[in-house]
């Protein structure tokens, strides 16, 4: 069974949710009018239930209802053709006033009797005879969005910052989801990888390593970059990735600066990468970040990886500062 993305996500689509909770009370309240034998639809009662005071114009209609003026115009279209609602112009041309036919306030009469109570009811039997709490809140929710739009209320609203993690054990399959993901899109995984990536606590961790992690507010863990020991003082950055659902965020690089924040405090010197050519954006990023390309990096550790054709030194990092 497919997951009901609407319920799941809470608040986000909120109104969503409201539309299709709105358009299921309206599918059943068909079947009711249907039943007494009326020929409207559940959206024609509020306008049938308004005109039954006094006449009204268009925008008088708009404003009592609170749809669109497309919605109110289309469906006195409708109503004008069932005879139930007739449109006469005034002594202002351009204003047309709209009232109920006799036919029209029979529907209504025959609503009240036969509909609108079964209708209360069944709302009442949904809130578990609380509706009026229910009303009162939705009257709430209407009042306060007239006043200040969901629009301009999401502007004032500052997004949560991207947030640094430390490993665990329970983060432990992001690292090798994401680093399986970024290296067999662009490579093939080779031995050292396969390693590393299956088990990140054993090879980094136990070895005095650290492995960080990036999270988004809403979509979780998006990156993770390790550090590696390498023999000495010497630190690998490596296994850096990033999830593509996470691209525009600048998750990799605060996740970048953060990773090489916690080598400092972890004495490396030298601080390096191994990478490849083929990774020009995450080069250029490595390079941003204070990263410098260096031959004596590549002679002493390039051998690592068959795909490593650039190997670099982060400038500021140990002995290199």
């Amino acid at each position: 069974m497919q997951p009901d993305i609407l319920r799941q996500s809470g608040r986000i689509f909120l109104g969503s949710r409201l539309k299709r909770l709105g358009e299921r009370m309206q599918a059943g309240a068909a079947r009711v009018i249907a039943e007494a034998g009326l020929p409207v639809q559940p959206t024609h009662m509020p306008l049938l239930a308004a005109l039954e005071a006094c006449p009204l114009t268009i925008g008088q209609l708009v404003q009592s209802v609170g749809i669109s003026q497309p919605g109110v115009t289309r469906a006195i279209g409708q109503l004008v053709a069932l005879d139930l609602v007739r449109s006469d112009t005034g002594t202002d041309q351009r204003r047309r006033t709209v009232s109920l036919t006799d036919a029209g306030r029979a529907v209504m009469a025959r609503a009240r009797l036969l509909v609108w109570p079964r209708i209360e009811g069944a709302v009442d039997t949904l809130c578990d005879g609380d509706a009026a709490s229910l009303l009162a809140r939705i009257a709430a929710l209407e009042e306060a969005l007239a006043s200040l739009p969901l629009d301009v209320r999401a502007a004032a609203v500052t997004p949560q910052p991207l947030r640094i993690r430390d490993f665990s054990d329970g983060l432990a399959h992001h690292f090798t989801a994401i680093g399986t993901e970024w290296l067999t899109d662009m490579f093939r995984l080779e031995a050292t990888d396969r390693q590393v990536l299956d088990d990140p606590r054993g090879t980094i961790i136990r070895g005095g390593g650290a492995i960080l992690f990036v999270e988004a507010e809403g979509l979780g863990i998006v990156g993770t970059c390790a550090l590696q020991r390498s023999g000495g003082d010497a630190i690998e950055l490596t296994k850096m990735g990033v999830r593509a659902s996470a691209r525009g965020l600048k998750a990799g690089e605060i996740l970048l600066h953060a990773t090489i924040a916690r080598a400092r405090e972890m004495g490396a010197d030298p601080l390096y990468l191994l990478t490849n050519a083929r990774c020009a954006a995450a080069i250029h990023l490595y390079e941003k970040a204070g990263f410098r390309h260096d031959a004596d990096i590549m002679a002493t550790y390039g051998a690592r990886y068959a795909r490593c054709d650039v190997a670099m030194r982060h400038v500021g990092t140990g002995d290199a500062g």
